[in-house]
């Protein structure tokens, strides 16, 4: 048990979003939930004071159902936060790599290291999650097995880690939102500002152009646009985005209107600090 403040977040005990937790919010103590729905609601019952939530992976690309989640959860993104996801392949004590057959991890880590694994002739297997990949290695004891997870997972476990760093890309890297139940507009962070919101647009000709104008004409720089069906549509489209810039400032109070002429559906999720790894 402990007195500080819980960050909830999906995965067992020594998943990337457990090593996220801690190097973002050494304050807080990391609460393992089996699901991203269970992490939400741990923050929104009072369980948890925040929820780390990865949306995007620099490799594999965007995480599967949050921008469907977000809207949903009722939290307020309050922070971000970029993890170098170090991909490590753990065996038990002893074995070796030549050893290895199979390696288990979660669906997004597996694509992430697939030139070592083919080149070591080793077989992916998909884990709900690499933790738990990690603890089912260790609980199995057997050298032909191995999980790809990270060191904190190697010391979790009483694993060894035979391979470090074994990732295809130098640059992998997950970026993290920081979930609250709070919104926080006072904040004005010294690498600038990001907000995010969610938008439908008006089902008439080029109204994603129009919507899109207002940010052009007022020098608002938008960092990332993704659309996705909404209740499984192929008629209704839901947009996420991620623009620099706080809604009080001038040029984004007037683009945040523009759009929303343009849109019958315009929800912002939260204006936070721009993290500095970033550049």
């Amino acid at each position: 048990m402990t007195d500080r403040p819980r960050i909830a977040f999906q995965g067992e005990p020594g998943a990337y979003s457990d090593e996220a937790c801690r190097a973002a919010r050494p304050d807080h103590a990391p609460l393992a939930c089996a699901n991203f729905e269970d992490a939400i609601a741990a923050v929104r019952s009072g369980d948890a004071a925040l929820a780390m939530l990865p949306v995007e992976n620099s490799t594999y690309g965007r995480v599967a159902d949050i921008h469907r989640l977000l809207p949903q959860s009722g939290l307020h993104i309050v922070d971000e936060a970029f993890v170098r996801v170090h991909i490590n392949l753990l065996g038990v004590k002893g074995a070796k790599v030549e050893d290895v057959r199979e390696a288990h991890s979660h669906l997004v880590l597996l694509p992430q290291c697939g030139g070592y694994l083919r080149k070591h002739g080793i077989t992916g297997h998909v884990s709900p999650d690499n933790a738990r990949a990690a603890r089912e290695v260790a609980e199995r004891g057997d050298p032909t097995h191995a999980a790809l997870a990270s060191e904190l997972a190697a010391e979790i476990y009483g694993l060894e880690v035979l391979a470090r760093h074994i990732e295809d890309h130098q640059t992998n890297t997950t970026r993290f939102l920081v979930m609250s139940p709070q919104a926080d507009m006072t904040r004005r962070g010294t690498h600038g500002m990001l907000t995010s919101f969610v938008f439908e647009v008006r089902n008439i000709p080029a109204a994603l152009y129009k919507a899109m104008g207002g940010f052009a004409t007022n020098g608002v720089n938008m960092t990332k646009l993704e659309s996705y069906m909404v209740d499984g549509s192929f008629t209704a489209t839901q947009f996420y985005a991620d623009i620099e810039g706080h809604p009080e400032d001038a040029n984004v109070r007037r683009a945040l209107e523009e759009l929303g002429y343009f849109t019958h559906k315009l929800e912002i999720l939260g204006t936070y600090p721009r993290d500095p790894a970033r550049d």
